[in-house]
């Protein structure tokens, strides 16, 4: 039954995620100037606050809380998501400045981009180590476990969907 559920969640994030790849061809062709660029901003923004709506759908699904446990897991959980926007937000200004540099990126620029990119990577580990003594504080051990594991699973959804729609550089 959970591994319907899981799936039948993740199916929806999936779709939700498709949109992902028409907003970086969007960007990247995009030369029509600020206003243009806005308005991919706030789609983005759209995208990116669905994603974390449909993960927490995730989470309450899958988790199955009892009140004490539900009342003391969702502001933890609040405040890691808060912490998580805060590093994803660089990722999505990496991919925003690789879709507009795309055809005339530098190697300096690969090399920024690159190291950048890792660097984001590492914060979100970081991240999860810090929040892991955090959430068994509120949690059992095989309730944060699940909790890390679902958290990643979603997360490798959406980095799966955003390689995907992003283009590789061209040698």
């Amino acid at each position: 039954m959970m591994r319907k559920s899981i799936v039948t969640v993740l199916a929806l994030t999936g779709a939700c995620l498709l949109n992902g790849g028409r907003l970086f061809a969007q960007v990247a062709s995009t030369t029509a100037g600020q206003q243009s660029q806005s308005s991919m901003d706030q789609q983005i923004d759209l995208l990116r606050k669905d994603l974390r709506s449909q993960k927490r759908q995730i989470i309450a699904a899958n988790m199955k809380f009892t009140d004490a446990e539900a009342e003391k897991f969702w502001p933890t959980y609040d405040q890691y998501t808060a912490e998580l926007v805060k590093i994803n937000n660089e990722k999505y200004a990496l991919i925003k400045e690789y879709a507009q540099s795309y055809n005339s990126l530098t190697d300096e620029q690969g090399d920024s981009l690159a190291r950048r990119w890792i660097t984001v990577d590492e914060s979100i580990v970081q991240l999860r180590f810090k929040y892991v003594p955090i959430f068994r504080k509120v949690l059992s051990g095989r309730s944060t476990a699940l909790f890390f594991q679902l958290d990643r699973r979603v997360q490798l959804m959406i980095d799966l969907q955003l390689a995907q729609s992003i283009p590789l550089i061209e040698p």
